[in-house]
């Protein structure tokens, strides 16, 4: 965060701030929160991340006395102008955000985007809110049965097949990028506007193979139209039982989930960033929520705030490497 934005910051945070006394700040974190709370998410209303926010919000109200969660859609650049009105917010606990593996740990290892943030320095992580599975699909009239078919396949036809994903410098292109690197293949990418023309090309038979968020495919695997070769979970996915993991089909460390997480700008005091905590882990484990969650083909999380932090690092550098090495540049 700049200079300036800091002091401006400073000054909206009334004595959470650089400066202000022991005192001051165990006064202001045990009457947190007195106010409604701002949730920015960084897409659309109605989207996938917008429906886990509003699923969470009234848990997380209950847990922080009451106070109304107000939910503020704040689209642009693939999540990055959303998280930056958090990253610019007053460190006061008041304004928090639901940051995407895009915006957190993808959009910084892009060597032509200007980030207007840096995650590390200026933002607190929270928790992990969903890990968001990423089926490999391919249309149901493809012969490929199974991901070995499909990967012979491509190495008998170097450059002939192709595989479609939702934007360039998207976690599915990414994830494309991985799965080429790791089972020696020549495939080439193909990008969409989005979940659903991605969804729209595999029925229309326009690729070969697709990487999406499972819930904008599984309507379509269901229905039999598209058809899943792998996930790439540590385990078996309960939305598709008889899929196998990448470890399964010999495709070890390609991790094919994309997430969300909570977060808070950097320097807001401990002891609220701790009552945010408890409050978002108490939504995720709730069980209407968990429920609801599955029901969109979203796995909670809920870890601690370390954890979420060593997380989101280890994405940073996974992401940055492959980046590196398929000389991917941002839309």
């Amino acid at each position: 965060m700049r200079l300036g934005s800091w002091l401006g910051a400073a000054l909206l945070a009334a004595g959470l701030s650089f400066g202000a006394s022991p005192e001051a700040v165990a006064q202001s974190a045990s009457s947190y929160p007195n106010r409604p709370i701002r949730l920015v998410v960084p897409f659309a209303a109605g989207g996938p991340t917008d429906i886990v926010a509003r699923t969470m919000s009234p848990k997380m109200s209950a847990m922080l006395n009451n106070q109304p969660i107000v939910i503020d859609n704040r689209p642009g650049a693939g999540g990055v102008t959303g998280v930056d009105v958090v990253a610019r917010a007053a460190p006061d606990g008041y304004t928090i955000g639901f940051g995407s593996a895009g915006a957190l740990a993808i959009s910084p290892g892009l060597p032509d985007r200007t980030m207007p943030y840096d995650t590390l320095r200026d933002l607190a992580p929270i928790t992990l809110g969903v890990l968001v599975p990423e089926p490999v699909v391919v249309p149901a009239n493809m012969p490929f049965r199974t991901m070995q078919e499909f990967i012979a396949a491509a190495r008998a036809q170097p450059g002939r097949l192709n595989y479609g994903h939702t934007g360039t410098g998207s976690m599915p292109h990414l994830v494309g990028e991985l799965l080429k690197f790791t089972a020696g293949i020549d495939i080439v990418a193909v990008s969409y506007r989005g979940g659903a023309p991605l969804t729209t090309a595999l029925l229309a038979g326009e690729v070969q193979m697709g990487l999406a968020d499972l819930p904008v495919l599984l309507p379509q695997i269901r229905a039999g139209a598209i058809r899943a070769l792998a996930v790439g979970n540590r385990e078996r996915l309960p939305w598709l039982p008889d899929v196998p993991t990448m470890d399964e089909v010999g495709l070890p460390g390609v991790d094919t989930n994309n997430w969300h997480g909570l977060v808070a700008p950097a320097r807001v005091p401990e002891p609220i960033l701790d009552a945010i905590h408890r409050a978002a882990v108490a939504a995720l484990r709730d069980p209407e929520v968990a429920r609801s969650l599955y029901d969109q083909g979203a796995i909670p999380g809920g870890n601690s705030r370390a954890e979420f932090a060593a997380f989101i690092r280890s994405e940073m550098e996974k992401w940055a490497a492959v980046i590196r090495r398929g000389n991917v540049r941002a839309d």
